[in-house]
């Protein structure tokens, strides 16, 4: 399940979703991208979604200001299953 927080923009990590607008779409989650670098530029922080290939968006900030993000939980870690140790001795 993903939170939707406000953080100060100083606070945002890669992988947050910010809101993008309206966007050209008529499905609203489509507006939410995903953070790709997280810049500081003359004491700004710069927000930029989007891929190298395509168009990307920036979002300029003071490092105090608040920003709405979506976030996703950390990943659990998988349980450790113990092996089980079948050495056979071959009675050689």
């Amino acid at each position: 399940m993903t939170t939707r927080i406000k953080i100060a923009a100083a606070e945002v990590r890669l992988g947050d979703l910010i809101y993008n607008g309206l966007g050209t779409s008529k499905h609203p989650t489509d507006t939410w991208e995903t953070i790709t670098q997280v810049n500081v530029v003359d004491g700004l922080i710069l927000l930029i979604t989007g891929r190298l290939s395509g168009p990307l968006g920036e979002f300029w900030y003071e490092p105090d200001e608040l920003v709405a993000v979506v976030r996703h939980p950390p990943a659990e870690p998988e349980p450790v299953v113990a092996k089980a140790h079948n050495k056979r001795s071959h009675g050689h």
